[in-house]
C-alpha cells in the first residue's frame, strides 16, 4: 500500500494520499484546497489515479480541495450520511466498505466534532486481514480530542456534542486495538484542540495511556472539561462552512 502524510503548517492540517497501486487507485482523505496539486502529482509519481476523495466531516477551518480534486480527477466523493452538502457524492453509511484494489477503507460513524462525522479504518490486504491504521479525523487527535462548539446549533448544544463525543471515542474509537496506528486531521498550531501534540502521528494504544482528554474517570467529568476554556473560533469560519458545504471549487478565504 501507497501512503503518505501530507502536513500543511500554515493551518495545522494533516491530510492523505494512500491506496493500491497494484489496482492503480488511491484515496485523498481530508484534501486542502492549497495542496491539490500536491495530491495530483503524488498520484502521477506512483502511476496511480485518484479514485476517490473523502471527507471526515464538513471542515470549520479551511476550505476544502474535495471539489478541485473531483474535477480534475473524476474521482467520486465521499463524505459521511446526513453531512448536509448541495453536491453530488456518495454518502456513507456507517460501517460502509470503499474497496480500493488491496486496500479497504471502512467507515466509523463518530459524531461530536460535528453531527455527521467519520473516522476511517484501513485495511492493507496485502500485509493482513484485519486493519492497520484509523484516520480519526477531528475526533480524537494526537494529545487532545476535537471541540464540540463548531458545529453546534439549536438542540445540538456544545454540552450534548461533548456528551456524543465522549460515547465515539469511547464506544467506537478506544474500542479499537491498541496496535492501530492513529492519524487524525490536526496538529499542534490548529484551533481544533487545545493541547495538540506537535507530532501529527500516534497510536490507540498511546493515546489511550497518556491522552489528558481521555483521562477522566466519568463523561460529566471529560464534557467539563472540553466546554472549558475553549479556544477562538477559526477566522472566517462561517464562510468557510458555507463553501464546503456548496461545493465551491475555489475561494480566497483561506
Amino acid at each position: 500500500m501507497f501512503f503518505r502524510q501530507i502536513l500543511n503548517d500554515e493551518t495545522a492540517c494533516a491530510s492523505y494520499v494512500f491506496g493500491c497501486n497494484t489496482a492503480g487507485e488511491l484515496a485523498v482523505v481530508d484534501a486542502h484546497a492549497d495542496l491539490v496539486d500536491e495530491y495530483v502529482t503524488a498520484a502521477e509519481a506512483q502511476g496511480s489515479r485518484i479514485a476517490a476523495v473523502i471527507e471526515t466531516h464538513v471542515q470549520a477551518d479551511h476550505v476544502s480541495g474535495l471539489p478541485e480534486l473531483v474535477e480534475r480527477t473524476s474521482a467520486t466523493a465521499y463524505l459521511p450520511e446526513a453531512a448536509g452538502v448541495d453536491f453530488d457524492h456518495h454518502a456513507l453509511a456507517d460501517g460502509e466498505l470503499i474497496t480500493l484494489g488491496n486496500t479497504v477503507i471502512q467507515a466509523v460513524a463518530t459524531p461530536g466534532h460535528t453531527a455527521a462525522h467519520h473516522a476511517y479504518l484501513v485495511t492493507d490486504h496485502r500485509r493482513g486481514d484485519e486493519p492497520w491504521m484509523v484516520l480519526t479525523g477531528d475526533a480524537l487527535l494526537v494529545g487532545d480530542a476535537g471541540r464540540p462548539d463548531l458545529h453546534a446549533h439549536g438542540e445540538q448544544t456544545v454540552e450534548e456534542m461533548a456528551r456524543v463525543l465522549h460515547r465515539s471515542l469511547t464506544d467506537r474509537l478506544l474500542a479499537l486495538p491498541d496496535h492501530l496506528l492513529l492519524y487524525p486531521a490536526h496538529y499542534s498550531g490548529s484551533v481544533c484542540g487545545r493541547g495538540l501534540s506537535g507530532h501529527p502521528a500516534s497510536t490507540i494504544g498511546f493515546e489511550r495511556r497518556h491522552n489528558d482528554a481521555l483521562a477522566f474517570d466519568s463523561e460529566d467529568a471529560f464534557v467539563a472539561a472540553l466546554i472549558a476554556d475553549v479556544p477562538p473560533e477559526p477566522e472566517h469560519q462561517a464562510e468557510i462552512v458555507a463553501a464546503n458545504r456548496s461545493g465551491a471549487r475555489r475561494s480566497s478565504i483561506a
